[in-house]
């Protein structure tokens, strides 16, 4: 009896330490994809729901019986949100882990640091970062694809927005990063085209605690409104700065304000701020019949089943990326050449959580404003506006 409870006690033990063993055996070799995601740093708020989407689809593919048999294997690299770092993982992928493309990485500055290596590597890079540099000009960017919408895309819906509501001067602070250079950028081609004049152009860096002066600077100069253009904290200080003055006119954030931590971080002075969404963070306010419903439907609730959280924005650009991938592994195999050629000229009309993406040898993103939806913060959560 002794030795039959011993072994008894061998087997629960055996069972608790390896309750994730794989449910399907592979005789095959793992396809590996590489990532590059900033996990840690001041850009973790990206990185961490691109992590866990990315680990959450892999268990996903491999429960399922892996892709034509083969199993995923996720690398993921964290580039503590720095783009030497960053760097230094892609190349750790490329020539240790021999990955057949990499998603990521966060930011639009890792993503521009990562181009020529990824189109001298001869290897497939889906971007999980917005700025037009990284996949424009295309005949530069051959090996370069993004999933978030175009900066200027963001601008275009805002300022049709605008447009619509009387608005004709803006005030426009951005921050000095990649991603708040692009938009900076995008705002000043787009605004002429809108009847648009900007009466006021303000810069903040990436650790500075306070922008009021900017703010009052473009009130000063006779705004109608502003628009912030950045990523991260200093989201957080303007929204926070704007509600504090009393402005009296309304602000607008940039597609980088699709998190909700944003909201929670901002607390009541979120209240009223408006934003181009994509449609992931008013997945629930959607018709049943549009044509992203099922699929975001279905993320959100895998995501929090995992998670015990909802997904946002950022977390859907790894979602979208891995998925480019994954398909044109179903369909070409683990040829770095084929899978690039795939996501430039299958990927089209192909529904996602980003949007209905049209790749194409001029177009490497595959997404126009019509990708978002004009949202605004009502009582703490996302509205639509119509």
């Amino acid at each position: 009896m002794a030795i039959g409870r011993r072994i008894l006690l061998y087997l629960v033990v055996f069972i608790l330490a390896f309750p994730l063993l794989p449910a399907v055996a592979f005789s095959k070799e793992p396809y590996r994809i590489g990532a590059v995601f900033s996990v840690t740093g001041a850009a973790s708020f990206l990185g961490e729901p691109e992590k866990n989407t990315i680990l959450m689809l892999q268990d996903q593919i491999n429960k399922a019986g892996g892709i034509n048999g083969h199993p995923i294997e996720v690398v993921i690299e964290d580039s503590k949100s720095d783009e030497t770092q960053a760097v230094l993982s892609a190349k750790k992928l490329l020539e240790r882990d021999k990955v057949l493309a990499i998603i990521g990485p966060s930011t639009t500055g890792e993503s521009m640091a990562l181009v020529p290596i990824m189109n001298g590597s001869k290897t497939p890079l889906i971007s999980c970062a917005a700025g037009a540099g990284i996949t424009q000009p295309v005949i530069e960017r051959h090996w370069i694809f993004k999933t978030p919408q175009y900066d200027y895309s963001a601008a275009e819906a805002i300022f049709t927005y605008m447009k619509k509501h009387g608005i004709s001067k803006v005030g426009i602070i951005t921050i000095t990063t990649g991603f708040g250079d692009a938009g900076r950028k995008a705002l000043h081609e787009m605004a002429p085209k809108y009847g648009i004049a900007i009466v006021a152009d303000e810069r903040y860096g990436p650790k500075d605690s306070d922008m009021t002066t900017q703010l009052t600077k473009a009130k000063a100069a006779g705004a109608q409104a502003v628009i912030n253009w950045s990523v991260g904290p200093g989201q957080v200080v303007v929204t926070k700065n704007w509600s504090a003055l009393k402005m009296g006119i309304p602000l607008y954030q940039s597609h980088g304000w699709g998190s909700k931590k944003n909201i929670e971080l901002a607390g009541k002075a979120a209240e009223g701020v408006i934003s181009p969404l994509g449609r992931l963070v008013v997945w629930d306010k959607l018709p049943g019949k549009h044509p992203q419903k099922s699929v975001l439907v279905k993320y959100v609730k895998d995501y929090k089943n995992s998670y015990k959280t909802e997904p946002d924005s950022f977390g859907g650009y790894a979602y979208d990326g891995f998925m480019m991938v994954t398909e044109a592994l179903k369909k070409v195999g683990p040829d770095k050449s084929k899978i690039r050629d795939y996501v430039e000229t299958r990927i089209t009309k192909w529904v996602a959580t980003g949007g209905i993406f049209n790749m194409s040898a001029k177009d490497h993103c595959g997404l126009d404003k019509d990708a978002f939806e004009m949202v605004v913060v009502k009582n703490g959560d996302w509205e639509l506006l119509k």
